[in-house]
């Protein structure tokens, strides 16, 4: 469940008019999990669509996670949830971490950036996955602080995700570990392509 191509949302690439229609081109391409990141509406106005894309993502056997709204995720059911920092200045700390983990049963994911740290505390709460990034240059994040991949070999026990900066070009040095979470890889351009290219540039075509 938590292996292969992640694609994530975003609100100028994938706009909510042509979202759904997007994400079908992206599972045909063979993406295995999706994340809806919004940060600028309000619970109540995704919640209609964050069901259908749950729904759609369930009809075609893909992860659904939404980012960050832990009341949200728990309300719909959610199959997934990402957190990322409390605030723009900190990461959540284990108290905090642990009382969502208690509240949300679901797959739970964290983002540790560069930190080790983090990644050890996700354990301890018993998320599901930690996520390392920016591992290139990022598009989305061109400020996001670049981290060493050896990274990913020091944690183990975990399933891994790197993000920020992945293309078909570089996707080839992050071959060893579980997930590759794209944004502008995938979206900008053939969809479907996109994501063959990137798996083919990963993993070697599934056909294979």
């Amino acid at each position: 469940m938590l292996k292969g191509i992640y694609a994530i949302s975003d609100e100028q690439l994938t706009p909510y008019e042509t979202l759904q229609n997007q994400l079908q081109e992206a599972i045909k391409g063979g993406i295995s999990l999706f994340q809806l990141r919004d940060k600028t509406h309000s619970d109540e106005e995704i919640l209609e669509i964050c069901q259908r894309l749950q729904q759609q993502c369930k009809e075609n056997n893909v992860t659904f996670i939404l980012n960050d709204r832990v009341e949200l995720a728990i309300k719909i059911k959610a199959q997934g949830l990402h957190i990322g920092k409390k605030d723009e200045m900190r990461p959540y700390n284990l108290e905090e971490l642990l009382s969502i983990r208690k509240n949300f049963q679901g797959i739970l994911g964290v983002s540790c950036y560069d930190d080790l740290n983090l990644a050890i505390q996700a354990k301890r709460i018993q998320a599901n996955y930690v996520a390392f990034g920016a591992c290139f240059k990022s598009l989305i994040k061109p400020e996001a602080k670049r981290v060493d991949l050896g990274i990913f070999k020091q944690c183990s026990g975990i399933a891994r995700c790197g993000i920020g900066g992945i293309n078909a070009q570089n996707v080839a040095l992050l071959r060893e570990i579980e997930m590759v979470a794209c944004i502008s890889s995938i979206w900008k351009g053939e969809i479907k392509e996109n994501v063959k290219n990137l798996y083919q540039g990963w993993r070697g075509s599934k056909d294979s």
